[in-house]
C-alpha cells in the first residue's frame, strides 16, 4: 500500500518528519514514517493484554488510516513515535509562582519542552506587580512583563532542536497590576517574538463593561485590591492593540473554567500556545485532527458526508490518542502523572472549507453553521461512545471521581476527561492535502507558489479546478487572473453561483468567522483555534464588536488578525521610518543622508541560478542614488538574510556617498555554487546581479536618463506585481525557511509552501 502525496506534501515530509542520518541525508520513506507511527502507537494495546496478532491488526488500522490521509496525530508524534526521544505531545502548560526559584524551574523545563518538540503555555498572574516591595531581599520586583522577556530570550536559544520553532502564550488576568503594560508590550513587532499574548478576561468584567463601569485590580500577593481601572479604557486599549498588530488575544477564563471536567483538582489558568487547548499546570495534551475531505461519498452525482466512516475513524482516532498518552515519553516526571491523571486528548477536523465547497456550501451562510454543529455533535458523541467502550476494558480516567463525570446521573464513564479540540493543521493538512487549514476558510482560489516569481506557476485549488473543467470555464488563462487577487468576487467569467460557494477569508465578514467558531465552540470540550480575519481598512470598532460578539457567542477567547497590520513587510518603498529619524550625528565623520520623505526608482528583474532577483534602486529628490532593495521569490531563510544584508550595506555606502564604481567592484564576480546566464551574460550570484543592475541604472547614464522618465510609473508596477502576487491574505511577512509568504491562522503564522509553523 502506498500513500499519494503532493509534491508540496512530499517537501514538508523531506524537509520536517522523515528520519534522516547523521549527515541529513533522509532515509526514511513516507510509507516507513507512518508504518513506524503506526507500529509505536499500536504497541501500547500489549499493556492491555492484547495478543501479538490483535496488536498487528491495530497497528494496521492506524497505518491505513494515516496513509489514506483520513486522519492525522499532532507534528511531535509523526517526528517522534519510535524514535528514542518518543515525545509525542504538542501542547504544556506549566505554572509559574511569586518566587525566583518557580520562575526559573519553569524556565528550565521550557527548555525541555521546546527541545522535544512541544509548546508551552504560561500564566504570569501569579507574579507581584512591578515595582513591588520584595520582603525578602529589601528590593523592587520586576514584574511579569520583564519575566517574560527571560522566557522569551530562553526561547529563541532553543529553538526546539530545529524541527519546530519555540513557541509559548503568555497570558494575564485582567485584574493584574500590571495589565496596562502587558496589554502594550507586544505593541512593536520584534519585542516577545517568541510568545502569543493573551489576556484572561473575566465574567465580571464583561458585565461591568456593559455599564462601562469601574473593576478592581488585585495584587496576586496579598490579594488586596490596590486601585481600579475603567473597564472601558481597559477594553480600548486591548482592541487598539489588537488592531495594531493582532495581539493580544482575549481568552474568557471563567468559561473555560466552566468546563472544566476536574475543578477539585485545580483551576485552569493558561492555554497552549494557540488558545485552544486550556489545561492544569503541568498537564500536556495529544492532538489529531480528521481529514473532513475524505469523509465524503459521491451520490448521484453530488458529494454527501459519509457518517458511517466518520464514526469509524472517530473510534479510531480515539484509540489511538489514548495509545498515545500510554506510549508517550513526557518531558517531566510531573506532567507525566498530571496527564496520566486525566488522560486528555483533543480530536479536532481539517479540510472544513474543502468539505464546503465539495458540498457545494458558501462558508459564510446558515447553512455551513448548521452543518457545523451537526457535524461536530456527532464527532463529541461518538467520541464519548468510544471513550466509554475504552473505559470499559481499561478504566476510566484516574481522576474520574474527582471528575463533573462521576457526579452525573447515571456517571459518564469516560476513559479521557477531555475528548475534542480544533487545532491548528498548518503542517498536517499539507501532509493530507489538497487539504484547508483546520475550520478555516481557503486563503485564496488560486495564486502562485513562490513569491515575485513572474514564470507564473500557478497552484489552484483541486475542488475549484474540477467545477472549471465540468462547467467548461476552466483556462490557464482566467487561473492566472484568479491568482492575481484574492477573490472571484470580480471575475465575470466565472458563474456567479460558483462565485457565492468559493469565497475566501477576506470575502467573508469578520463576525462570519466568529459565528463559524462558535458553532464548533459548543461541542469541543476544550477551544477552538480560528483566526478572525479583517481587512486593512478595517477600523478599531470593527475589532470591538468581534470581540464583544465572540463573549455574547459563547467562544472561550478570539484572535483576530487586520491584513497588513504587522511591520515585516517583502518590500517597503518609499516610506520614512522613525529609525530614519533617530539617526544621530557625530561631527567629523562620514554620515548617511537623511531619508526624505519620498523617493522614487525602478525595480529590475534578474535571473540567478537561486530563482529570479527583483532590485529596486531608489532616488532622492534630486536624482542621487539612495538605497537598494532586493527581493528573491525562492529565497530560503539564510538566502533572504544576506540578501538584507548586501541591500542594507549597498544603501547606507549610496547615501554616504561613496564612489559608485567602488561598490560595483566589490559586488561584481562574486561567485556560488549556482551560477546562471541572463540575457548572454554570465551571473556568478546573488551579488553579482545587484553589481551589474547598479552599473546599468546608475553608472550607464543612457539607460539611467531613459529609466528615470519612468521611474514613478515604473515603481509603482513594482509595488502592483508585490501586492498581486501576495494576495493581501493575511501576509506577515516572509517565511524563514523557504521564503515563501507567512500568513497568519488558526491563531498562528505559518508557510502554506514549505509548511513553517511559528507554533
Amino acid at each position: 500500500m502506498s500513500v499519494k502525496l503532493s509534491e508540496n506534501a512530499l517537501k514538508v515530509l523531506e524537509r520536517r518528519y522523515l528520519k534522516k542520518d547523521a549527515e541529513g541525508k533522509v532515509v526514511e520513506t513516507p510509507e516507513q514514517l507512518f508504518r513506524r507511527v503506526a507500529s509505536a502507537i499500536a504497541s501500547a494495546d500489549k499493556l492491555y493484554k492484547a495478543t501479538h496478532l490483535e496488536v498487528e491488526q491495530i497497528s494496521e488500522s492506524f497505518y491505513k488510516a494515516m496513509i489514506e490521509l483520513e486522519f492525522m496525530p499532532n507534528s511531535p508524534c509523526l517526528m517522534n513515535a519510535g524514535k528514542p526521544g518518543g515525545q509525542l505531545s504538542a501542547c504544556f502548560t506549566l505554572p509559574i509562582d511569586d518566587s525566583m526559584e518557580s520562575i526559573f524551574d519553569a524556565i528550565k523545563s521550557t527548555a525541555l519542552i521546546h527541545k522535544t518538540g512541544g509548546g508551552t503555555g504560561f500564566s504570569f498572574s501569579r507574579l507581584r506587580a512591578k515595582n513591588s516591595q520584595v520582603c525578602s531581599t529589601g528590593g523592587i520586583a520586576s514584574g511579569p512583563v520583564s519575566f517574560m522577556k527571560v522566557f522569551d530570550a530562553a526561547t529563541e536559544a532553543v529553538k526546539q532542536g530545529g524541527t519546530r520553532r519555540g513557541a509559548n502564550m503568555g497570558i494575564l488576568r485582567v485584574d493584574h497590576p500590571d495589565i496596562m503594560e502587558f496589554i502594550t508590550c507586544k505593541a512593536k513587532d520584534k519585542q516577545i517574538s517568541n510568545f502569543n499574548i493573551s489576556v484572561a478576561v473575566t465574567d465580571d468584567f464583561m458585565k461591568r463593561l456593559e455599564k462601562n463601569e469601574n473593576y478592581d485590580l488585585i495584587d496576586p500577593h496579598t490579594k488586596n485590591k490596590v486601585r481600579e481601572l475603567n473597564t472601558k479604557e481597559v477594553f480600548d486599549l486591548i482592541v487598539k492593540m489588537a488592531h495594531n498588530n493582532g495581539e493580544p488575544g482575549i481568552i474568557f477564563i471563567d468559561r473555560v473554567n466552566k468546563d472544566n471536567p476536574t475543578p477539585e483538582l485545580g483551576e485552569i489558568e493558561s492555554t497552549n500556545p494557540c488558545g485552544e487547548q486550556p489545561l492544569l499546570p503541568f498537564e500536556s495534551c495529544c492532538l489529531g485532527s480528521i481529514n473532513l475531505c475524505k469523509m465524503v461519498k459521491k451520490q448521484d452525482l453530488k458529494y454527501e458526508i459519509d457518517w458511517d466512516k466518520l464514526q469509524r475513524i472517530v473510534y479510531l482516532a480515539v484509540h489511538f490518542l489514548d495509545n498515545l498518552i500510554d506510549v508517550n515519553k513526557f518531558p517531566l516526571k510531573q506532567i507525566e502523572e498530571n496527564t496520566r491523571r486525566n488522560r486528555k486528548i483533543g480530536l479536532g477536523v481539517m479540510g472544513w472549507a474543502s468539505l464546503l465547497l465539495l458540498l457545494n456550501i458558501p462558508y459564510d451562510s446558515e447553512e455551513a453553521l448548521i452543518l457545523a454543529e451537526k457535524l461536530m455533535s456527532f464527532i463529541l458523541k461518538e467520541s464519548q461512545k468510544a471513550s466509554v467502550k475504552i473505559a470499559k476494558k481499561r478504566g476510566p480516567f484516574p481522576a474520574f471521581n474527582k471528575s463533573r463525570y462521576a457526579k452525573l446521573n447515571p456517571p459518564l464513564a469516560l476513559r479521557n476527561a477531555t475528548l475534542t479540540t480544533i487545532a491548528p493543521t498548518g503542517t498536517i493538512s499539507i501532509i493530507a492535502g489538497p487539504c484547508s487549514s483546520g475550520i478555516e476558510p481557503l486563503f485564496a482560489i488560486s495564486y502562485y507558489r513562490n513569491v515575485m516569481d513572474n514564470d507564473k506557476l500557478v497552484e489552484v485549488d483541486p475542488i475549484f479546478e474540477q467545477v472549471a473543467k465540468e462547467r467548461n470555464f476552466y483556462s490557464r488563462k482566467l487561473m492566472e487572473a484568479v491568482a492575481e487577487t484574492n477573490s472571484l468576487a470580480q471575475i465575470k467569467e466565472i458563474p456567479e453561483d460558483v462565485r457565492r460557494v468559493f469565497v475566501t477569508a477576506h470575502d467573508i465578514s469578520p463576525i462570519w468567522h466568529a459565528r463559524m467558531q462558535a458553532a464548533f465552540q459548543k461541542y469541543t470540550d476544550n477551544a477552538v483555534s480560528k483566526t478572525v480575519n479583517f481587512s486593512k481598512a478595517a477600523t478599531e470598532n470593527d475589532v470591538r464588536q468581534v470581540y464583544l460578539s465572540a463573549f455574547k457567542l459563547g467562544c472561550k477567547g478570539v484572535t483576530i488578525y487586520r491584513d497588513g497590520s504587522r511591520e515585516e513587510q517583502v518590500l517597503n518603498v518609499g516610506k520614512s521610518t522613525e529609525k530614519d529619524k533617530e539617526i544621530s550625528i557625530p561631527k567629523g565623520k562620514i554620515t548617511p543622508r537623511p531619508r526624505p520623505e519620498v523617493v522614487c526608482g525602478t525595480t529590475t528583474k534578474v535571473a540567478t541560478g537561486c530563482g529570479n532577483l527583483y532590485v529596486t534602486i531608489n532616488c532622492d529628490e534630486q536624482g542621487r542614488p539612495f538605497e537598494v532593495f532586493t527581493q528573491m521569490g525562492k529565497a530560503g531563510g539564510c538566502a533572504a538574510s544576506q540578501l538584507e544584508a548586501i541591500g542594507r550595506l549597498v544603501s547606507l555606502s549610496l547615501r554616504s556617498e561613496l564612489d559608485l564604481k567602488s561598490i560595483i567592484e566589490q559586488l561584481r564576480g562574486i561567485r556560488c555554487p549556482s551560477p546562471s546566464w541572463e540575457k548572454g551574460v554570465r551571473i556568478f550570484s546573488c551579488a553579482d546581479a545587484i553589481a551589474r543592475v547598479i552599473e546599468k541604472r546608475l553608472v550607464n547614464d543612457k539607460d539611467a536618463i531613459e529609466e528615470n522618465a519612468g521611474a514613478e510609473a515604473t515603481l509603482a508596477q513594482a509595488e502592483s506585481v508585490v501586492e498581486n502576487s501576495l494576495h493581501s491574505a493575511n501576509i506577515v511577512g516572509v517565511c524563514p525557511d523557504c521564503g515563501g509568504a507567512l500568513r497568519h491562522e488558526e491563531g498562528c503564522v505559518k508557510c502554506h509552501s514549505c509548511g513553517y509553523s511559528k507554533c
